[in-house]
């Protein structure tokens, strides 16, 4: 359950260029003199009209989730998201965890400007590489408005770029990615063997105790990974076993909410487990869920006072100071589910593109103690409060 956090942005796709010199005037200032007169010229004979910002439809209860469509962008609703991440093994049977997320937001630009330039959507990219053997964190982060074939979310299937990053759907259902970051390369081919795990009732997933704080939601367990990840100079075959999440809403968090902890772990007996609470400012909880799908697609619902959060350890970080209960148990009905981070240093500085800072870490995961499966553990809200 990854998110954005609303904020002022100034993104755009203008880069510097150098140029010669065209009768003893560089061609950059030819340019941007010719450029200048263009924008004169454009609102000279544009009479001004005043912005009408947008307006975004609710999520409602019984409106059934379709595919291939849902797969893809929902751009009418405010925000959207595509979360993948896993646990991945080289050959050498060395442990690696990763986490990729595209985030799709409206703004409140007026949506009737025809300029190709207007920033009616703004994509924003996420992605991670857990290692053991680095001791904290690896991660990167891009954004921009969607335009001009560089950055992306299309409608009626996934297919997300921004810039050399994208995530794309095939017709056969399997997935590829291709990320190239600042300290890492992940190049992955995600392959189905379960449908879509529809979150909620049918995907109506409830975020809060009024109805209308809720979301569009499903979730692809089990998702069979081969590819290669690139990193201190080496470049490895990896295979392992990841979860994606795509959701779309246009509602915030309730006023009370602080932040929140969610938990999506593929089992090993091929069931799949997905947990959160929102927490309000008081520590209390403000609403929570969990579903459990058995191998057999058996799927059960749990409602908020079925499902509690329980720390058992916590890690602080010495970048921000936040303390997180990296360490936890989850009473799911009557089953407690214990997670313990692959290790404590997981923290995710997001703060250049969506504001906030966030703990999301790959995790074992045990059922009344006995080893369950492995999954992803995400915790906002503990550095700050989050804005969504």
């Amino acid at each position: 359950m990854p998110f954005y956090t609303h904020r002022p942005m100034h993104i755009g796709f203008l880069r510097h260029a150098g140029g010669t010199a065209v009768m003893g005037i560089p061609l950059r200032s030819r340019l941007i003199a010719l450029l200048l007169g263009l924008l004169v010229a454009c609102f000279a004979a544009t009479p001004p009209v005043a912005a009408s910002p947008p307006t975004f439809p609710h999520v409602r209860q019984g409106v059934p989730l379709a595919f291939p469509r849902d797969y893809g962008a929902h751009p009418g609703f405010r925000t959207e998201w595509w979360y993948v991440t896993g646990w991945l093994e080289t050959r050498d049977k060395k442990p690696l965890g990763f986490q990729i997320t595209f985030f799709r937001s409206a703004t409140d630009h007026d949506p009737s400007n025809p300029s190709r330039f207007a920033p009616r959507q703004l994509i924003i990219a996420h992605a991670a590489l857990s290692d053991p053997a680095a001791g904290k964190l690896l991660h990167d982060q891009k954004s921009a408005r969607e335009g001009f074939g560089l950055a992306y979310a299309k409608q009626g299937d996934t297919d997300v770029k921004l810039d050399d990053w994208n995530i794309l759907r095939q017709e056969d259902g399997r997935y590829q990615t291709s990320i190239t970051a600042d300290n890492f390369v992940v190049r992955f081919s995600l392959t189905p063997t379960q449908p879509p795990m529809l979150q909620g009732d049918n995907g109506f997933s409830r975020k809060g105790p009024h109805a209308v704080q809720a979301s569009y939601y499903y979730s692809e367990p089990h998702l069979r990974v081969a590819g290669t990840v690139f990193h201190n100079g080496e470049e490895k075959a990896v295979t392992g076993t990841a979860w994606l999440d795509h959701e779309w809403s246009s509602e915030y968090l309730d006023p009370d909410a602080d932040g929140w902890d969610w938990v999506g772990a593929n089992l090993d007996d091929g069931s799949a487990l997905m947990a959160f609470q929102i927490r309000g400012k008081d520590g209390t909880k403000v609403w929570a869920y969990a579903g459990l799908r058995d191998a057999n697609g058996r799927f059960t619902k749990f409602a908020p006072e079925q499902v509690n959060f329980e720390p058992q350890r916590t890690w602080r970080s010495p970048r921000t100071d936040a303390t997180y209960p990296v360490g936890i148990r989850i009473h799911v009905g009557s089953t407690v589910w214990s997670l313990s981070p692959l290790y404590d240093d997981q923290e995710l500085d997001s703060r250049q593109t969506t504001g906030a800072v966030y703990w999301e870490g790959a995790v074992t995961i045990t059922r009344d103690g006995n080893p369950a499966g492995r999954g992803y553990f995400e915790m906002t809200g503990y550095v700050k409060p989050l804005r969504l």
